[in-house]
């Protein structure tokens, strides 16, 4: 239920390994060996194109060389009897290989080479642990925990009940009239939103919204903390789509919903368009400022403070989209009554000059993405560079988009950690980059276009049709682009370029989700968005907040080694309920912030 595992095997300390480690013993014998070294290369299944890269020497005077190796994705074993550098291509002469090898988690295997010295066997001496299991154990917890507060809520509500008389029918009707005053007076209020939202009265205001923006800052939260150490839910190498991959566009994407409503809100109150236009501003200047703040956390170095990020991105993208939206805001538009297309489709057609001015900057994006080659790459270059297509390019990392992020901003002002260096030995590449910025306007701008549709729109019905049909459509398109395959496509899925395919791929299935929260919530009232509203409304809050706390108790912990599936997800969710109840004490105390 939690990975355990013995100790100790075959005299090997198997809590020693990490998380998604396993042991490796190759073998031979002294024959096979004729008193040459073996050398280890392997292949992870995530580096595409790829040669072998060099693992361990194997000593030809040791018959069993032990070695740790990654067993989080599937794995090619190559042997080879000499040393032919960092890589091993396909002509190089193998002893033997093996190309698609499933390890496990704490488990031990055995390759073995032949006695005659031609070829070598995979065996398991001990079988992994099942790394899915600590989602039963937790599940439970979580049943059993949510028990626990229902039981002490009943408990306590009776002993409160036994503690009073029971009040005049006079007093009761005289309270209830009071209650119901102030409940009347509470509703009237305006309230106020997380990140990218304006004030409207609860009778207009969506509840959906907040809780589509509090599963995408708890679900940040989550992934943040590490999500369990688990592949799928991290980020993706280069190309692909994981959990983590959804966060960041879901924020851009609500926060383009909002926009029209805010927008249409002081509008009506009759502020001036050069007053709006100011207040766009500083708030893109805020959210760039904080951000620039955050990335100076481990020290303000000015030779190597990364400029760009998460808040910097929202702040340019809100400043482009708002502007846009603003100049070129439409208040009516004359539709022929008989023209069923025009009056299916009147939310597009007010934003038709929108729609010019973001399409010919995605078309700018997209001229230099496939016509405008980096010096020493080819153009339409999307790779990682590093060892992709067999280290033909390895300084290509990115391809123009890269070289354009270094040539504005220098190397040292980059983000120096992506997971493409790891894995593909690339250069350092910056996911929010500034050339990036481009897609990531038109990824707001959708949103933006989903936000109108609810303003044109009253009934749920036509709502809900409108959310299905753009999913399915962004959904097909964002598949045609990367020929619904993770790496050979046209135009692949990518979440560090910011590619069209991720664009519409994850605004497909943005629009997927807010059709589920919009249905559940505000059409069938069958969920109020708990607990996730309480994030939604705070959202700038706890993503600041979980940020500058993220290594200080009691948000972070460390207990022993931390080499489990099990220990490292439920620190992530102990983090994510953490923030989760300090949102809903700010909602009890109606302390909502909003740049």
């Amino acid at each position: 239920m939690i990975e355990y595992t013995d100790r100790f095997f075959r005299g090997l300390d198997l809590w020693s390994l990490g998380v998604d480690e396993a042991f490796l013993n190759v073998s031979h014998s002294a024959a096979a060996a004729d008193g040459n070294d073996y050398y280890l290369y392997t292949l992870s299944e995530e580096c595409d194109k790829c040669p072998y890269t060099k693992l361990q020497r194997i000593a030809a005077a040791k018959r069993h060389t032990t070695v740790k190796i990654d067993a989080a994705r599937r794995l090619g074993l190559r042997l080879l009897d000499r040393d032919v550098g960092q890589y091993s291509f396909d002509n190089d002469t193998v002893l033997c290989q093996i190309n698609s090898a499933q390890l496990g988690e704490f488990g031990v295997y055995d390759l073995s080479v032949r006695p005659d010295g031609n070829g070598c066997t995979l065996e398991t001496a001990k079988k992994p642990v099942n790394i899915y299991l600590p989602f039963l154990t937790i599940a439970l917890l979580a049943c059993a925990a949510f028990g626990l507060v229902r039981l002490a809520r009943y408990g306590l509500r009776r002993s409160r009940a036994a503690g009073f008389q029971q009040p005049a029918a006079s007093d009761t009707a005289a309270g209830d009239e009071t209650a119901h005053s102030s409940n009347e007076e509470t509703d009237r209020k305006p309230a106020q939103s997380g990140p990218g939202s304006g004030q409207v009265t609860p009778k207009k205001r969506l509840q959906s919204l907040d809780t589509f923006r509090g599963i995408a800052i708890m679900l940040m939260i989550f992934v943040n903390s590490g999500g369990g150490h688990y592949w799928w839910i991290e980020h993706a190498t280069w190309n692909g789509l994981h959990v983590a991959d959804l966060v960041f566009p879901w924020f851009l994407f609500i926060m383009g919903v909002c926009v029209p409503i805010s927008l249409r809100g002081q509008l009506n109150r009759n502020v001036p368009k050069r007053t709006i236009l100011s207040s766009i501003a500083v708030r893109s200047m805020k959210l760039f400022i904080i951000g620039l703040c955050l990335n100076s956390m481990n020290g303000p170095s000015m030779a190597n403070l990364r400029i760009f990020g998460v808040l910097q991105r929202f702040g340019i993208a809100y400043l482009v989209v708002s502007t846009v939206h603003l100049l070129c805001h439409e208040q009516q538009v004359q539709v022929q009554s008989q023209n069923r297309l025009l009056r299916a489709s009147e939310d597009i057609v007010r934003l038709k000059k929108q729609w010019l001015v973001i399409g010919l900057l995605t078309v700018l994006y997209l001229v230099v993405m496939f016509f405008v080659p980096a010096p020493g790459c080819p153009s339409a270059y999307f790779g990682p560079g590093g060892k992709h297509l067999y280290n033909a390019f390895p300084n290509c990392t990115g391809g123009i988009t890269g070289y354009i992020d270094r040539a504005l901003l220098g190397i040292a002002h980059l983000y120096q950690h992506p997971t493409a260096r790891y894995v593909y030995d690339g250069m350092p590449f910056d996911p929010e980059g500034p050339f990036g910025c481009l897609p990531t306007i038109l990824q707001v701008f959708l949103g933006l276009q989903c936000g109108c549709t609810i303003l044109a729109y009253t009934e749920h019905r036509q709502r809900m049709v409108r959310f299905a049909s753009w999913s399915l459509v962004l959904g097909l398109a964002a598949g045609a682009l990367c020929g619904f395959t993770k790496n050979d496509g046209w135009i692949p899925i990518n979440k560090n370029l910011w590619s069209l395919s991720y664009v519409l791929a994850t605004a497909s299935l943005a629009h997927a989700l807010l059709l589920l929260c919009y249905y559940a919530i505000d059409v069938k009232r069958a969920w109020h968005g708990r607990p996730f509203v309480y994030a939604g409304m705070n959202a700038i809050v706890l993503y600041v907040g979980h940020t500058v706390f993220h290594k200080m108790l009691p948000w972070h912990w460390r207990i022993g080694t931390m080499n489990t599936h099990f220990v490292l997800t439920l620190e992530a969710l102990w983090n994510t309920v953490l923030w989760n109840l300090i949102a809903l004490y700010l909602y009890k105390r109606k302390i909502f912030y909003n740049l």
